[in-house]
């Protein structure tokens, strides 16, 4: 991805998600450095939209987005499903 999604493309992958909305957040050393609380986006698509909008950098990869569906590619097995 060259341009990190903007709010409306974060709000139509959480839509269309197939994972937990809360797995869409990364919870590495920045979001420890933030003073994150996980459970606050457990089930929270507004709450994940609304950081991952401020904070991209906490977005996890690989996303594969296709039509309406949404994945993260962790199994990268998981990516051939989707593209199959």
């Amino acid at each position: 991805m060259k341009e990190p999604p903007d709010r409306a493309t974060l709000e139509h992958v959480v839509a269309g998600l197939e994972d937990p909305v809360e797995d869409l957040v990364r919870k590495d050393s920045l979001f420890k450095k933030l003073e994150l609380d996980p459970d606050d986006y457990v089930g929270n698509a507004d709450a994940v939209v609304e950081l991952l909008a401020e904070r991209k950098a906490l977005l996890q990869r690989p996303l594969v987005v296709k039509g309406d569906r949404a994945i993260i590619g962790r199994p990268k097995e998981r990516i051939r499903e989707v593209l199959s």
